[in-house]
C-alpha cells in the first residue's frame, strides 16, 4: 500500500508530541519536505485548473479568498497565491502547521540559530 502525502504528514503529525530533540528535528524535516512537496503538486493543478484567466480575473478571486494583491504582481505570482490558499485549507497542510507551532513552542524549529 502506498502512502499519500496527506498520511505521512499525518502520520509524523501524530509522532510529533513523542518526539525529542534531534527526533523532532528529523520529524519536522520530513514533514516540511512533503508540505513543499504537497505545495507545488496542487499549485501545477491550479495553474492548469486556471490557464487562460485574465490577470485581473485571478487577482479578483485572490482578494476574494483573503489574499489581496498587488497590481505590480504577475499572473504566476498570483496563481501561487491562488494555490497557497488552497493549499492551507488541505488536512496535510494544517497538520504540518499544528506540528510547527507545537515543536517551537518546545524550542524546536528547522531555521538554525545563528
Amino acid at each position: 500500500m502506498m502512502t499519500t502525502t496527506t498520511q505521512r504528514i499525518l502520520d509524523l503529525a501524530a509522532a510529533a508530541p513523542a518526539s525529542h530533540g534531534e527526533d523532532l528535528v528529523l520529524l519536522l524535516g520530513e514533514a516540511n519536505e512533503l508540505y513543499q512537496q504537497g505545495l507545488q503538486e496542487l499549485h501545477r493543478e491550479v495553474a492548469a485548473r486556471l490557464d487562460g484567466l485574465a490577470t485581473a480575473d485571478l487577482m479578483f478571486a485572490a482578494d476574494t479568498a483573503g489574499m489581496p494583491c498587488d497590481p505590480s504582481q504577475d499572473q504566476d505570482e498570483v496563481i501561487l497565491l491562488l494555490a497557497l490558499v488552497e493549499w492551507e485549507m488541505t488536512p496535510a497542510a494544517m497538520a504540518y502547521m499544528e506540528m510547527a507551532e507545537a515543536a517551537a513552542r518546545r524550542g524546536v524549529c528547522l531555521i538554525p540559530e545563528e
